[in-house]
């Protein structure tokens, strides 16, 4: 899913909780709306890792490029992982939950985070493209350490 969409429906998940809840404090709305969408910083950093720019634009470049080739892919009947995103790992969400218990400011990055994820599957099972998402950050180590 694009950033702009995840911004979109991050804003209106934060507007609803404000009406649902208009004494939350105004540092929890934030770190709620941001969150929604600041979880993509792994894509930018294997943007960046994959093609030595540090343009933003050369990162949506090497993302656009990335889904064309998925697409052919999946077209051919081949089912192969993409980059691998840690912010986006059930691991990432576990300790982010974790530690919320000790700063409520970590609960609100939770839901965000979580309703991120959300958006992403809903869009790859649209898009049907849901093997290229490694979900599991140990699942990931232990196929990088038994490649080859």
């Amino acid at each position: 899913m694009k950033p702009r969409w995840h911004i979109l429906f991050g804003a209106i998940l934060t507007i609803l909780f404000w009406i649902a809840s208009p004494k939350i404090n105004l540092l929890y709305l934030t770190l709620l709306f941001l969150s929604t969408f600041l979880i993509d910083f792994d894509h930018y950093v294997c943007a960046v890792k994959n093609t030595k720019k540090w343009g933003l634009s050369c990162a949506f470049e090497y993302h656009e490029k990335t889904k064309i080739e998925e697409k052919r892919l999946i077209a051919k009947g081949i089912k192969k992982k993409g980059d691998f995103h840690i912010f986006h790992t059930i691991e990432t969400h576990i300790l982010i939950g974790i530690l919320s218990l000790f700063w409520g400011g970590f609960f609100y990055i939770f839901l965000g985070m979580v309703f991120h994820s959300l958006l992403d599957v809903y869009s790859m099972m649209y898009e049907k493209n849901l093997h290229v998402r490694e979900f599991f950050f140990f699942k990931w180590i232990y196929r990088q350490l038994t490649k080859n």
